[in-house]
């Protein structure tokens, strides 16, 4: 709480960002929020006086350095306690452009504003309470969504349903321990054991069960938000390259009849069925023929390793072979589907494969059938529908494995008839570790780190 204090006296300064990227455009928006942005913005702008002027109202006038005029501009008010931040805050609507922005921008420093740091509006909206650390991530999430899914997922998120459901875990330890200390200080049971028994552990078994329920979703939230490394794995001459130029739609790996000529691994992402795939065209494995070809046999094995998903391209008109059957034998532990390249030719594989996808990369035949596949493997529910609270990033995801470990540890205490402090210990741990998952209880390298993946002016 402390640290809470501090952070929020230092973030009383006025702070100036571009909020759009720079470049040729419609237009550019410039934001201050802080106590002082009506009057700074006031010293520069040619129009009504901003002071006197009511929230969210839009301004026509120019901004004007001295006396000479930089831009014709509309400025739009949001005056505390109702802006994004709950500080004062001022939009400048300029003329797109490197050089206006970016002169409009000098203009706020000079008159005192400070340049805002990475994530600092977004940050100031946590720290003043009109967002937890739950929105703020799923205020980066919007920007870096790439699928329908990912949008869906992070205005979940930014609606505060993980928020208000993490919230209720904590109000939901807090009545166990609030009943054990009660009945510890005013016995309703005759012992210790019957609190337990009776009352405790159905409590604690019952919020188990909630937070493990979340946690099974919470894989298909990071598939979601983070996509899957997918690697195109088989020997040379099978389609690799060919199935990842159907799959994005372009030409991006070279496709010849001479093996290797796939000599490194070609990367690029595609969204397939809401999942984006950060697809690796490896360089066909097999024993190579010189040492260009060997660097790129050894980058596709490292590809192979770090894969969540193996694409295993065999190729249909040709029988099976040895290399095929150690490939098989490499990525048989891996997540995996197995390809059958080459449909519009006379097979000649001379072996079925159980659940194996049978397609053609040259004509797009059964191409839909791979992508029904691998939406079925990585999404267990149709998330358009479900606008419950999901889990999305690796830290969520942690602090709720580790909230979970605490509570089962109380669980197993309380089975085994430990004394009830040491439970009460293990949930008020939960207690704590839930609350940063929401950062109603955090400290300063989380802020930083957490903030720092925004980009200036967010």
């Amino acid at each position: 709480m402390v640290y809470l204090i501090q952070v929020i006296t230092m973030k009383k300064d006025t702070i100036a960002a571009i909020a759009t990227s720079l470049g040729e455009a419609a237009i550019n928006v410039v934001r201050l929020s802080g106590e002082d942005a009506f009057t700074i913005v006031d010293s520069v702008f040619d129009g009504q006086t901003l002071n006197d002027a009511p929230s969210h109202t839009v301004h026509y006038g120019h901004i004007l350095d001295g006396t000479t005029t930089v831009d014709e501009v509309l400025v739009t008010l949001f005056r505390a306690p109702t802006s994004f931040t709950r500080e004062d805050m001022i939009e400048i609507g300029c003329h797109g452009g490197t050089y206006v922005a970016r002169k409009i921008l000098e203009l706020l420093l000079s008159k005192g504003a400070r340049l805002a740091e990475r994530g600092e509006f977004t940050e100031r909206a946590f720290l003043n309470g009109r967002i937890d650390l739950t929105q703020a991530e799923s205020v980066l999430d919007i920007i870096e969504a790439r699928t329908e899914l990912s949008l869906t997922l992070a205005n979940q998120g930014l609606k505060g349903f993980l928020r208000d459901k993490i919230r209720a875990y904590r109000r939901r330890l807090l009545d166990v321990v609030a009943h054990i200390e009660v009945n510890i200080d005013y016995p309703e049971y005759d012992d210790v054991e019957q609190l337990t028994d009776e009352l405790v552990l159905p409590m604690i078994a019952d919020l188990r069960d909630s937070i493990e329920a979340l946690l099974a979703k919470a894989e298909d939230g990071k598939v979601i938000r983070d996509g899957v490394k997918t690697a195109i794995v088989g020997k040379p001459n099978v389609g690799k390259s060919s199935l990842l130029n159907t799959l994005l739609g372009e030409e991006r790996a070279i496709v010849t009849d001479i093996q290797g000529t796939t000599r490194d691994t070609v990367e690029a992402s595609l969204n397939m069925g809401g999942v984006v795939l950060h697809l690796i065209d490896t360089a066909g494995i097999r024993e190579a023929a010189d040492a260009v070809e060997r660097i790129g046999i050894e980058r596709a094995k490292k590809a192979l390793e770090s894969a969540e998903l193996v694409l295993f391209v065999l190729d249909n008109s040709v029988p099976l072979s040895d290399e095929d059957d150690t490939l098989l034998s490499l990525t048989k532990h891996k997540k995996r589907i197995i390809i059958i390249n080459k449909i519009d030719l006379k097979s000649t594989i001379g072996r079925s494969f159980e659940d194996a996808v049978q397609l053609s990369a040259l004509t797009k035949a059964n191409m839909e059938t791979l992508e029904t596949r691998i939406k079925s493997m990585f999404l267990s529910g149709d998330l358009k529908q479900d606008t419950s609270a999901t889990l999305a990033n690796a830290r969520q995801i942690g602090l709720l494995k580790q909230a979970a470990a605490q509570i089962r540890d109380a669980e197993q205490s309380a089975r085994d008839k430990m004394p009830v402090d040491i439970i009460e210990i293990d949930l008020k741990n939960a207690w704590e570790t839930l609350g940063e998952i929401t950062g109603d209880s955090h400290g300063t390298d989380l802020l930083d780190e957490l903030f720092s993946k925004f980009c200036l002016g967010k």
